[in-house]
């Protein structure tokens, strides 16, 4: 895949050390467009840790929700049946902007 691609997030403190969060792919918008799906894997302790996005309009987002940081994979799958893989540290702040280390 000759274009890059970059793992994003978003997350909210909700209160009593838990978080929402979200994670999606940014790179162009033509690059995009030939993405299939991402396979995303979270850190084994979630209920159906392997999860697969389709939805182009949303660039594959993937929302959840925990109280732990980890490495989150993703695999993108293009039209053409090739694939790459991306991971991302996810981060997660409390209001105070201290980071979650736990």
């Amino acid at each position: 895949m000759s274009t890059q691609f970059e793992i994003r997030q978003s997350e909210q403190y909700e209160g009593g050390d838990w978080w929402k969060w979200a994670v999606w792919l940014e790179g162009d918008e033509e690059a995009l467009d030939q993405v299939e799906w991402v396979e995303w894997t979270l850190h084994p302790t979630f209920p159906n840790p392997v999860r697969k996005c389709h939805n182009r309009a949303e660039k594959f987002k993937l929302e959840s929700a925990g109280w732990g940081v980890f490495p989150i994979r993703a695999r993108v799958w293009t039209k053409d049946g090739r694939s790459t893989k991306l991971e991302h540290h996810l981060k997660l702040h409390y209001n105070d902007g201290k980071e979650n280390t736990a």
